[in-house]
């Protein structure tokens, strides 16, 4: 079986989807609450890089100290950046899914799709209601 590791947060519906998704899928990932147990500085930097982003495209605004700390401002550098996001792990935009395949930001949870060793084992619906997988496990 192959190792899939998400870096999840159970408050955020697009991250619940995802997480459900690699469950489909037959693979149970490990589940890494990343505001409890943020990634080293070391591995985020890592999951950057695999992801080929810079740290203000994995920068979440929405519910965080984005704007009060002033980071829309085009004078902090990334490593300043990479400073904020330790010290405010709900910066981190989520939820980030590192598989054999490769490393996403799976923003819309169907990205995920894309870097899965293993096929959908059957239909799969969001939350909201949106059909995404059909009872064939493929995509709607």
């Amino acid at each position: 079986m192959a190792e899939i590791t998400i870096y999840h947060n159970p408050a955020c519906g697009t991250s619940r989807n995802t997480l459900a998704l690699i469950r489909n899928s037959g693979i149970e990932p490990l589940v890494i609450e990343y505001l409890k147990h943020p990634p080293t500085r070391e591995r985020l930097v890592e999951l950057l890089a695999r992801m080929g982003i810079g740290p203000r495209e994995l920068l979440r605004q929405k519910g965080t100290p984005y704007d009060e700390l002033g980071l829309g401002q085009d004078s902090w550098t990334d490593a300043q950046l990479i400073d904020a996001m330790l010290q405010h792990p709900i910066l981190i935009n989520r939820p980030i899914v590192v598989t054999p395949l490769g490393t996403r930001l799976c923003r819309p949870s169907e990205v995920v799709l894309d870097i899965l060793p293993a096929p959908q084992q059957g239909a799969f619906t969001k939350e909201d209601g949106e059909p995404v997988i059909g009872a064939d496990g493929r995509r709607v």
